[in-house]
């Protein structure tokens, strides 16, 4: 933890508790502790939006897209069905 060991860490706390007092201390380290969790959480946040960001950009995908739309049949509106001619039989009739 930032290369700090034990002895640093026990001068640390008896330097804290002399300056501010064996009363006030814990209130101190809980609102201390309450910073860097709420730190820790907008920062994963953050992390984890950039992630998804990332994750759903794909700039080579996106480049083909720019590059070869995507081919979609001609849209022709609809025409109206041309009814069917017979064709005359031999004896010139029609199979009407």
């Amino acid at each position: 933890m930032f290369g700090l060991g034990m002895p640093e860490l026990l001068v640390i706390l008896v330097v804290a508790v002399v300056v501010i007092g064996p009363k006030r201390l814990p209130d101190i380290a809980r609102a201390l502790g309450k910073g860097m969790r709420e730190f820790r959480r907008a920062t994963d946040d953050i992390k984890q939006s950039i992630t998804l960001d990332h994750d759903d950009y794909n700039p080579t995908a996106a480049l083909k897209k720019i590059h070869h739309p995507p081919e979609t049949p001609a849209q022709n509106p609809a025409e109206p069905p041309v009814p069917s001619q017979s064709s005359p039989d031999d004896d010139g009739k029609t199979g009407i």
